[in-house]
């Protein structure tokens, strides 16, 4: 047995770094049962040369295995412990196609941490149908509360079609000033194919901005394009936007609470979280594949985890409320208590 030694990125924001060791260690146990077939084990925390690390052991690691550990959320560097203060070094083989400031340069309140949106994008890809081709497949992302596009941004940097939906016409109009300028910054391969409103029978049902990207030249004209696709609407609405059955998995980070909301011509402002999920889980459901996954966090004081699964259960999914799946409650702040549903789509 191998004894790796996992270094967890000091970017982690001071509340999330409370949280992040036990939520490594989660989701060491997610890749594990996923696509590593359980051949790894025994993780725990360790003090070597005044620092913290995550230590775990494996059997037989082959490239491909590290190379899907590479993609980790907080993971800054990987070693092989030697002895017990020698550490090697691991190469990690990123599948980021772009510059990290694509996540991180963006700064405003409310901003969900990136490393939690990619461990929760993480999670949900590898209770899909597809989580064995993680490293290859081009996976279709829908966050249906896309906000200033974090989770967007962080499927970008995987390769994967991006596709958003938000109601806050302020939200929209600040992620499509980011994303064009910095594409325009970092020359980045691309092309806009529509910017403006949508109309149907005559009347502005929302706003869209759909963007073809590449990071090179090359890799455009062999036919490795992405496609970001934003639509400013309500979510109850994304049927309206988006073929059924093209999604592969849908991860939303739920309102936290009563400043935020999803307004319906029916209903006007839902503030209830829970009652925001029953209306719209249905239409998210139908957006996806058979075999694709639902990914939603939230917080726990404004809605009760058996309360968040019953209503994805009556959207026609199945609930992963078992194993590491069930272990990321954490701690956000005094006012928040952050949980995580995954659920699949019956294939």
């Amino acid at each position: 047995m191998t004894v790796y030694a996992l270094l967890i990125s000091p970017g982690t924001n001071r509340v999330y770094a409370d949280s992040a060791v036990d939520l490594t260690r989660t989701e060491l146990d997610i890749f594990a049962e996923s696509v590593l077939g359980g051949r790894i084990g025994g993780s725990e925390v360790a003090t070597i040369g005044g620092v913290r690390y995550v230590t775990f052991e494996a059997s037989g690691l082959t490239g491909r295995d590290l190379a899907l550990l590479s993609n980790m959320s907080s993971a800054f560097a990987l070693f092989e412990r030697v002895d017990h203060d020698l550490l090697r070094p691991v190469e990690l083989h990123r599948l980021d196609r772009y510059d990290d400031d694509l996540v991180t340069i963006q700064k405003y309140a409310g901003k969900t941490n990136e490393q939690f949106t990619k461990l929760l994008l993480n999670a949900t890809l590898l209770a899909s149908a597809w989580a064995g081709e993680l490293l290859e497949r081009r996976f279709k992302v829908l966050d249906p509360l896309c906000g200033r596009g974090t989770t967007l941004n962080q499927a970008l940097m995987y390769g994967y079609d991006a596709a958003g939906v938000d109601l806050d016409q302020k939200d929209f109009e600040a992620y499509q000033a980011f994303i064009t300028t910095w594409l325009k910054r970092k020359r980045v391969k691309h092309r806009v194919l529509e910017s403006g409103p949508v109309r149907r029978e005559r009347q502005v049902v929302g706003r869209r901005l759909r963007v073809e990207l590449a990071p090179s030249k090359e890799e455009r004209k062999a036919g490795e394009s992405q496609l970001l696709d934003v639509v400013n609407a309500d979510t109850t609405r994304a049927g309206e936007f988006f073929r059924p059955a093209t999604v592969d998995v849908v991860v939303a980070d739920a309102p936290y609470g009563v400043q935020h909301g999803s307004r319906t011509p029916a209903k006007g402002l839902a503030r209830d979280p829970l009652a925001l999920l029953a209306a719209a889980a249905p239409v998210w459901a139908g957006l996806l594949r058979p075999g694709g996954a639902l990914g939603i966090s939230w917080n726990t004081y404004v809605a009760r985890r058996e309360d968040a699964a019953e209503v994805l259960a009556k959207a026609g999914l199945d609930v992963r409320d078992e194993g590491p799946w069930a272990s990321l409650r954490h701690r956000v702040d005094q006012a928040i208590v952050r949980d995580v549903l995954v659920a699949t789509k019956p294939a």
